[in-house]
């Protein structure tokens, strides 16, 4: 063996020893970060300090476009309190202080929720620099197209002005999601076990299945609008269909996809075929089923708000469509920024549901 060979291969030893030493060091060093008072304290400024910012920019930049601030009066135990745009939008500013504050101070305790909450700063300080840059360029200057791109005052506007009316429409699209996602859920967890189990329903149902969940469920629209007694249970038909077809089909694939042995372990064990099914199929298909049901869950909610559009006596989409015929496109923004909390807040608690019933993936899987 030459001197370059013998020298190549030490280096290639030792390679590995001293990156893992370098990236064992890197990582004691963050942690170390993460549990400095210090450090931790800093970030908890940089994730208010944004939003300070922006409440600086709202009160002391100067108001050159010409924008009609109009005072509204909100009454709540007995007391009437007089706001405009800017007040209603600096109290917006200032909870979120407040919340990310408290959140910050729990979360001191935890180490887990400490370096999480350490990671978001940055975005929460780029967040609340976008919001002042966005009432620079929609509300102060409005040198954005207008009246397209209102800036976050007067979108808060809408809520103060319309704040019963958007009210009542967000229950209108809750109660019109929940019975369509719902019986969507039912319908593709059962007949994705059906399809998964039995060979001869999946001879006549899967290739149904597959022809028609490819098509968009709004394409049914004309169908459901004629043959159904009403838009709400056309709606409902129109979102259970855009739920089935993922959630099927992935069920479905969980459920052919269990390992044989599984099944002769538990039939030795003397389970019977319910017992399978229940017991060794369906859970191994759970994480296929959620998977089904969060990607159905957005195509769902789009289908809502399309139908809500075009034939709904209610909803955010016919808020949005309503608004959108007066040019009222800072109420149209605020139904925008209404469906991603609720969307967020729905996709939390699945995400919530999935945590608990796949527990035992904790420790075996990558985050």
């Amino acid at each position: 063996m030459d001197t370059q060979t013998v020298i190549h291969t030490a280096v290639l030893s030792a390679s590995p020893r001293t990156e893992n030493k370098g990236q064992k060091a890197e990582q004691t060093a963050v942690k170390k970060g993460y549990r400095s008072n210090t450090f931790f304290l800093l970030k908890l400024l940089l994730t208010v300090s944004g939003f300070i910012i922006a409440i600086g920019v709202n009160l002391f930049f100067p108001q050159k476009a010409e924008i009609v601030i109009k005072d509204y009066a909100l009454s709540a135990f007995g007391l009437t309190l007089n706001l405009t745009m800017n007040d209603a939008y600096i109290f917006v500013l200032v909870m979120l202080i407040v919340i990310y504050t408290v959140t910050g101070l729990v979360s001191a305790g935890n180490k887990e929720r400490r370096k999480k909450f350490c990671k978001n700063a940055a975005f929460r300080f780029a967040l609340g620099i976008g919001l002042a840059l966005w009432d620079i360029g929609g509300t102060k200057l409005a040198f954005f197209p207008q009246p397209f791109f209102p800036g976050p005052a007067q979108v808060i506007e809408a809520y103060l002005s319309d704040g019963e009316y958007i009210i009542q429409n967000i229950i209108y699209s809750l109660r019109l999601y929940a019975a369509g996602f719902s019986c969507g859920v039912v319908l593709g967890v059962g007949t994705g076990i059906l399809i998964g189990w039995f060979p001869k329903v999946y001879y006549w149902v899967f290739p149904l299945l597959k022809i028609t969940g490819v098509v968009p469920a709004v394409a049914w629209m004309p169908f459901a609008l004629t043959l159904l007694p009403d838009t709400f249970t056309a709606a409902v038909f129109l979102i259970v269909i855009c739920a089935w077809f993922q959630i099927a089909f992935l069920t479905a694939k969980g459920i052919q996809s269990t390992p044989k042995q599984s099944y002769e372990a538990a039939r030795i064990l003397g389970s019977s075929q319910k017992d399978l099914i229940l017991h060794v199929a369906i859970p191994h298909a759970m994480p296929d089923i959620f998977t089904g049901i969060g990607s159905a869950n957005a195509m769902a909610f789009t289908t809502l708000v399309m139908s809500e559009m075009l034939g709904q006596p209610g909803g955010l989409g016919y808020y949005i469509n309503q608004s959108k015929v007066w040019s009222a496109y800072y109420k149209v923004l605020a139904a925008i920024v209404i469906m991603a909390v609720l969307f967020s807040f729905i996709n939390y608690i699945i995400g919530r549901i999935q945590k608990h019933t796949l527990r035992w993936q904790e420790g075996v899987l990558k985050k």
